[in-house]
């Protein structure tokens, strides 16, 4: 998972551990990124956000103040009334240019974040109530598509979708269409989605953020198999493992392994299994694509959606889309 979705993830865990048996039973070793975050993966990602190579938080929260009052205009269109509605908001630190902009201008909107997790809603929502008591704030807990199938199907007003941080970059092609048809789906004609796009850029610029002088994203990678250690009663020896980050200009994939240093055996109580890793074998834990305009138009072309208008930071960075639902 792209790391602007810093929330930690909440599941059962006869389904946690299952997932991960499977992963690393499987060949080649692979672990969801959606597992990064604990408290002490939320803590370390804090860190990294404040970091001078990580530019993607900055960067999207410059285009945001940059063009409050032309999203606005997008999304009201003359005045109308919307829900604004974002996937997996965290705790709204970028969203709240807007949030903020938007009540000062009486706009006539609510703000709806959905989120598996009641906790990160619960958090938002007393925030807001604090920074914005005049604004109208419906946490709405549950995966997705299944709250916005629902609201399709009992509420007519416009509904503006934020899909932020690049999160979009943690699927492949395939997926990524997939994803964003599904989420056309659950739209009606004059709905609007706006998608966060980190640009393909200077190769040394992507590595840097997810590879940082400080050690910060080793960290952050590395706690993955420590909470793995506390929570599933595995054995992964830190020490026996790397953290290694590749970028393919080509393809745009940045990804992220943990390496083997050494032939060794991990054990883990949860699974009642064992997995042997050959020396410097790795786990594959982070997939985030970078994208060109043409892949941005390819893929709301394919998912049903037409491109209002791009926006982007002074450094061009990154860009946040703006889409209609046709």
């Amino acid at each position: 998972m792209e790391k602007e979705l810093n929330e930690e993830v909440v599941l059962p865990t006869d389904t946690f551990a299952s997932e991960i048996d499977a992963g690393l039973s499987a060949s080649p070793k692979a672990i969801s990124s959606r597992y990064f975050y604990d408290a002490e993966g939320d803590r370390l990602f804090q860190k990294i956000m404040q970091l001078d190579e990580y530019y993607l938080s900055r960067a999207e929260y410059a285009i945001f103040d940059q063009n409050k009052e032309l999203l606005l205009q997008h999304f009201a269109d003359q005045g109308r009334a919307f829900h604004m509605m974002e996937f997996g908001a965290g705790d709204g630190w970028k969203t709240k240019v807007l949030l903020h902009h938007f009540v000062q201008q009486h706009a006539d909107f609510d703000y709806r974040p959905i989120d598996i997790s009641g906790n990160v809603l619960e958090e938002l929502e007393s925030s807001l109530t604090n920074e914005l008591p005049s604004l109208q704030v419906q946490g709405m807990e549950g995966e997705y598509f299944e709250v916005l199938s629902q609201m399709q199907k009992t509420d007519e007003q416009r509904k503006v979708v934020l899909f932020l941080g690049s999160n979009i970059g943690n699927f492949r092609q395939k997926q990524a269409i997939g994803f964003l048809s599904t989420l056309r789906a659950s739209l009606t004609d004059g709905d609007m989605a706006l998608i966060g796009f980190d640009m393909k850029k200077d190769p040394h610029v992507i590595r840097s953020a997810y590879d940082d002088a400080q050690g910060v994203t080793r960290d952050f990678n590395m706690n993955l198999l420590r909470r793995l250690n506390t929570e599933l009663g595995a054995n992964f020896d830190l020490a026996r493992f790397k953290h290694y980050q590749s970028y393919d200009p080509e393809s745009g994939e940045c990804k992220s392994y943990l390496v083997s240093t050494e032939e060794q055996e991990v054990t883990m109580q949860a699974s009642q299994a064992a997995y042997h890793f050959k020396k410097w074998e790795p786990i594959h834990v982070e997939i985030s694509r970078k994208f060109d305009f043409e892949t941005i138009n390819e893929l709301a072309a394919s998912s049903g959606f037409d491109v209002v208008k791009n926006l982007r930071d002074k450094d061009e960075y990154f860009t946040d889309s703006l889409w209609v639902a046709t």
